[in-house]
């Protein structure tokens, strides 16, 4: 198989690495598995030009992405478009769909693990139009993201921290907002504090990501609008994996759904894969199964053991 690698020079991991090293020994790697690698850098602000190149060359078979969530996700939506396999390399802080796919998260492991690896097909989900391939969120998540971008760090270890300043800002003055949840099972209007859809139904762990990507559900999460105090409690929970306990919350499975925000303000963002957006006043969520061709790592390897 014929393959080209896009790595983020300025994602994540990525950053600290000698890529062109990285580069010769993945593709010795490859030829050694009998595929044909062509290995391409390039800064943060190329890389979706890059991936859609490499996809809409004829030559090239399957790409692969190396970065962090935001690189993975716009590679996947290219990858949904475009109909070509997709391998992840992960190299962000939190690597959300890797750990889905059950990807190995040491770069050396990963890329044995697509070279090794067969072409499946798993569900992807978008909102009003826009691919994505772990959650869509409104509310304390966006607030989070919204707070975090304006610190300064360098490391994993500093995102995760800016991450858990953020919690505690954010905390101070929790999100209130009115959404209207229309789906197959009912309609019905809340006053919230967070809603978060999943590309399907997430599990248990301390960081939750999809059980499986192939259920053809995409996964809703309601938080009730909440204090200070017990937002602190909610955050607890989920880094501890008893979110699902909380009284605060409440989640269903869908096929899709749409949100409407009756009295949304100006400004305000959802976030997707990690990234802000402009909030719209409704937002169409659509599941897609089996729809994202992927390069699945073999049985053998993948670390969430499905």
């Amino acid at each position: 198989m014929k393959i080209r690698a896009i790595l983020n020079k300025d994602g994540g991991t990525l950053r600290t690495l000698d890529l062109d090293e990285l580069c010769a020994m993945a593709t010795d790697l490859f030829a050694r598995e009998g595929h044909e690698l062509d290995c391409t850098i390039v800064a943060g602000k190329d890389v979706e030009k890059a991936l859609k190149a490499a996809a809409n060359d004829p030559s090239v078979e399957a790409v692969i992405a190396g970065g962090g969530d935001g690189t993975i996700s716009a590679a996947a939506g290219i990858a949904f478009k475009s109909n070509k396999p997709l391998g992840v390399l992960p190299a962000g802080t939190m690597n959300l769909f890797a750990r889905a796919l059950g990807m190995p998260l040491e770069l050396d492991r990963a890329l044995t693990a697509i070279a090794r690896g067969q072409v499946d097909r798993i569900d992807i989900a978008t909102a009003n139009g826009r691919p994505f391939v772990h959650q869509f969120g409104v509310g304390i998540h966006a607030r989070l993201v919204r707070i975090r971008n304006g610190m300064v760090y360098r490391s994993r270890v500093g995102k995760m921290l800016a991450s858990l300043r953020a919690i505690l800002a954010a905390a101070v003055n929790p999100p209130r907002f009115e959404v209207e949840l229309h789906t197959e099972k009912g309609d019905r209007t809340v006053t919230a504090t967070g809603v978060a859809i999943s590309n399907n139904p997430l599990d248990d762990s301390p960081v939750p990501v999809a059980t499986t990507l192939s259920s053809g559900r995409l996964g809703v999460y309601v938080a009730r609008s909440v204090s200070t105090r017990e937002l602190l409690n909610l955050a607890l929970d989920v880094m501890s994996g008893r979110w699902r306990a909380n009284p605060a919350v409440s989640e269903t499975e869908v096929r899709d759904l749409i949100l409407r925000f009756p009295k949304r303000k100006r400004g305000t963002h959802a976030v997707v894969d990690g990234e802000l957006i402009d909030l719209e006043n409704a937002v169409d969520l659509q599941l897609h199964p089996l729809a994202l061709p992927v390069i699945r790592p073999p049985a053998d390897m993948r670390t969430n053991g499905r």
